[in-house]
C-alpha cells in the first residue's frame, strides 16, 4: 500500500538536488573571489560570508530559472517518477542546463579582470562578429586550462553528490486517491514557492531583481559582483536593453543643465589630415608622461616612444574611457557617443543618421577611413563604420598576407601601422583616418623575432604594449619625411583599460582611466604641446578635432573641446559596478537610473566614503546631481528619437 513516507523521500530528494546547486554556485563564487581578490577589496572572511548570504537571493533566482524543467518534472503527479528509466531521464534534465550556466560563472574567474563587471547576454553578443571563435576558445582554455579543471572537477563532484542520494524504491499504490490528492497539493505548493523564488516574493508590487539590486546590499560597489552571479546577469540582461526614456527634469531644467550642440569659433578653418589611433587596451597606467603626480612607488613604463611623444604633444593625464569594452571606445571617440550599460552599437538603435567625426569631416571634403588589422567584420567594426559612412574600409582582407597573422586576433601592430602608412601616402589630402590596434590583447603574444625584447614586467600584457609602442615608434620615423605627414595632426587613445598592476589603477574609478595625447609636427598647423590636468574623456575628442580645425558649423556632441571651452566645464561620465558615474569639479556622482546612491570627494577614486547624507544641499553638489540626470536622459532621448545628425 502506498505510505507518506514515500511522498516525503521524494520531496527530500528533490530539495536535496536543489540544494547541490546552491552548494556549488557558493564554491563558484568563492573560487570567484579568490581569481580577482586583488579587485574586489574583501576586508574580512566575515564580510565575504556576508556577501555570499545576500548572493544566495541572486543564485536563488538563477538556479530556479535554469532548472524550470527539472522542476515540473520532479513535481507532476506522476507514478513513473521514481522508475529507473524516469530518473535516468531527470538526470540529463537536471545537469546538462545547471553545468552549461554552471560554466559561465567560470569565464567571469578571468573575463571580469577586462571589464569589471559579471558577464551579461551583451558581451556573449558581441562574439557573433569574430569569425575565429573556435580560435579564441582554444586559446582560453589553453590559457587559463587551471579554470577549466575547477570547473571539471567540481562538476563530477556534483554528479557524485547527486547520485549518491536516490529515491526508495516505491511499493504498490492501493490508495490512488489520496495519492492524487497529495500529489496536487504537493505540486501547487512547490509551483508556488518556485514562482515566489524567481520573482523574490508574491507581491504585485515587487519586480524580479535586476543587475542593479545587488548593489543595495553594498558599500564598496565592486562587491555587488561578489553579490552575483554570472547566469543571473546573462539570463536577466537576455531580451532587454537599458535604452529607454527617463522623464526626471522638465525641458527647461534640461536645456540648462545639458548641451548637446557645440559650435566654437576660436581658430580659423583648415584642413589638416587627421590620424586617430585608438590602441586596445592601452591603458594610462602604463605610460609614464601620464603619470608623473601619481607618486606611485616604483613605477615602471611600458611606453618609452608614448612618453618620448608626449613632450612634443599636448597631454590629458586625467582622462577616462566612456566605456568597457571596444566597441564602445569606437562610438565614444569617433561619434561622441558613450556606452553604459549596453551598448549603443547592441542597441536597437544605431541604424540611424549620425553625425560624427566622418560626416562633418567629409563635409569639408576630407576622405574617410578605418584601419583595423583583424578579420573584416571582427568587434562589429565595419559595421558601425559603414553606419558612420567612412569612405573606405582596410582590414585584414585588405592587407592580404597571411604571413603576418598573429593567429588570434590579425595582424600584428607593425606591418599594419606601416601597411596604414603606404596607404594613406597614396591618397589626396586631405584624408581624415582611424586606427584600431589588436596586438596589446589576449593572449599577449608578441612576434617571434622580439620575444625577449620588451619588458615583461607583472603582468602579461605588459610586453604586448611595448610592443605596440615600438610600433608606433617604427611608424612616426619611417614616415616623418613624407610629404603628408607634416601637415597632419595626430591623436593617440585607448578603447578601454586591461590589466591592473598598481593600487592606485585598482581604484573604481580608476579602472577606466586612458590617455589622451595630440601632437602635431607643424606648429603652424596647431601649437599643441603641454599638460592639461582638466578632467577628460573620450568624448571630448571628437569636438577638440573640430575645434582645433575651426569647423564653422553647430555638431552635435555631449562632449567638449579640452582646448577652448569656457563654457561646459570639464566632467567625466561612464558605468563602473552597475551605476552611471559622473565626475565634475570637487565631486564624483552616482546615478541608478532612478535615484542618486552616492557623492565622494573628487579624490576619493576608490568610492570609500559616501557624502550622500552629509553633503546633500551642498550647491555645488546640487548642480552635479542635475548635470548627471540631465545629461542620462538627454542621452536616452536624442538617441531613442533619432536625433543624432
Amino acid at each position: 500500500m502506498f505510505s507518506n513516507r514515500y511522498r516525503l523521500n521524494e520531496l527530500l530528494v528533490f530539495f536535496y538536488r536543489l540544494l547541490l546547486a546552491f552548494v556549488f554556485y557558493f564554491a563558484a563564487r568563492a573560487l570567484f573571489y579568490i581569481y580577482n581578490s586583488d579587485l574586489l577589496h574583501v576586508d574580512s572572511l566575515g564580510q565575504f560570508l556576508t556577501l555570499a548570504y545576500h548572493g544566495i537571493t541572486f543564485d536563488r533566482m538563477a538556479i530556479f530559472y535554469v532548472n524550470s524543467l527539472f522542476v515540473l518534472m520532479s513535481i507532476l503527479p506522476l507514478i513513473v517518477q521514481t522508475t529507473k528509466r524516469y530518473q535516468k531521464v531527470l538526470f540529463w534534465v537536471y545537469f546538462i542546463p545547471n553545468l552549461l550556466a554552471y560554466a559561465t560563472n567560470f569565464i567571469d574567474f578571468i573575463y571580469y579582470r577586462f571589464i569589471y563587471a559579471r558577464t551579461t547576454i551583451a558581451v556573449l553578443d558581441s562574439l557573433e562578429h569574430e569569425s575565429n571563435k573556435g580560435t579564441l576558445m582554444w586559446n582560453f582554455f589553453t590559457a587559463y586550462y587551471h579554470v577549466f579543471l575547477w570547473f571539471l572537477g567540481l562538476s563530477i563532484l556534483w554528479v557524485f553528490l547527486y547520485k549518491k542520494v536516490q529515491f526508495k524504491k516505491r511499493i504498490l499504490i492501493e490508495d490512488k486517491k489520496a495519492y492524487w490528492i497529495s500529489s496536487v497539493i504537493i505540486f501547487v505548493a512547490v509551483a508556488v514557492g518556485f514562482v515566489a523564488g524567481v520573482r523574490g516574493d508574491l507581491k504585485k508590487t515587487t519586480r524580479p531583481l535586476n543587475i542593479i539590486d545587488a548593489n543595495r546590499y553594498v558599500q564598496k560597489p565592486e562587491h555587488a559582483d561578489i553579490i552575483l552571479n554570472t547566469p543571473f546577469a546573462i539570463l536577466r540582461t537576455i531580451g532587454k536593453t537599458s535604452f529607454k526614456k527617463i522623464n526626471l527634469l522638465d525641458d527647461q531644467q534640461l536645456d540648462q543643465h545639458i548641451s548637446s550642440v557645440k559650435l566654437y569659433t576660436n581658430n580659423e578653418p583648415s584642413t589638416p589630415n587627421i590620424v586617430l589611433f585608438i590602441l586596445e587596451s592601452f591603458s594610462r597606467e602604463y605610460v609614464g608622461a601620464f603619470n608623473q603626480d601619481q607618486n606611485i612607488d616604483n613605477f615602471v613604463s611600458y611606453t618609452p616612444f608614448v612618453d618620448s611623444l608626449s613632450k612634443q604633444s599636448l597631454i590629458f593625464p586625467n582622462a577616462f574611457a566612456n566605456g568597457y569594452k571596444s566597441i564602445h571606445g569606437m562610438s565614444s571617440v569617433i561619434a561622441g557617443i558613450p556606452s553604459f550599460k549596453d551598448a549603443f552599437t547592441s542597441s536597437p538603435f544605431p541604424k540611424q543618421k549620425i553625425e560624427s567625426l566622418v560626416s562633418t569631416l567629409q563635409s569639408k571634403g576630407y576622405d574617410t577611413s578605418f584601419f583595423h588589422g583583424a578579420p573584416n567584420g571582427s568587434m562589429g567594426f565595419l559595421g558601425f563604420a559603414n553606419i558612420l559612412g567612412y569612405d573606405n574600409y582596410y582590414g585584414m582582407t585588405e592587407f592580404n598576407n597571411s604571413d603576418q597573422f598573429d593567429g588570434t586576433w590579425g595582424i600584428w601592430d607593425e606591418p599594419f601601422f606601416e601597411y596604414m602608412a603606404e596607404v594613406l601616402s597614396e591618397k589626396q589630402e586631405p584624408f581624415f583616418a582611424t586606427l584600431f590596434s589588436v596586438s596589446s590583447h589576449e593572449p599577449f603574444n608578441v612576434p617571434d623575432k622580439y620575444q625577449g625584447r620588451f619588458n615583461k614586467g607583472n603582468q602579461q600584457i605588459h610586453q604586448t604594449i611595448g610592443y605596440t609602442d615600438y610600433a608606433l615608434k617604427e611608424f612616426f620615423e619611417n614616415n616623418k619625411d613624407k610629404p603628408w605627414f607634416n601637415n597632419t595632426i595626430f591623436i593617440i587613445t585607448a578603447d578601454h583599460t586591461n590589466q591592473v598592476d598598481y593600487p592606485e589603477y585598482l581604484k573604481a574609478v580608476n579602472r577606466s582611466a586612458v590617455p589622451i595625447l595630440i601632437y602635431s609636427p607643424n606648429k603652424d598647423v596647431a601649437n599643441l604641446v603641454g599638460v592639461n590636468k582638466d578632467l577628460a574623456q573620450q568624448i571630448d575628442i571628437y569636438p577638440t578635432i573640430l575645434d582645433i580645425i575651426g569647423y564653422d558649423k553647430p555638431f552635435r556632441s555631449w562632449g567638449r573641446s579640452l582646448i577652448n571651452d569656457t563654457i561646459v566645464e570639464p566632467f567625466t561620465i561612464n558605468y563602473i559596478f552597475n551605476e552611471y558615474t559622473f565626475q565634475q569639479g570637487d565631486y564624483i556622482c552616482r546615478f541608478d537610473g532612478n535615484k542618486i546612491t552616492g557623492i565622494y570627494a573628487i579624490e576619493d577614486k576608490a568610492l570609500e566614503n559616501n557624502l550622500i547624507e552629509t553633503e546633500s544641499e551642498n550647491p555645488e553638489i546640487q548642480q552635479i546631481i542635475l548635470n548627471t540626470k540631465a545629461f542620462v536622459q538627454d542621452y536616452f532621448q536624442k538617441i531613442i528619437d533619432k536625433e543624432l545628425d
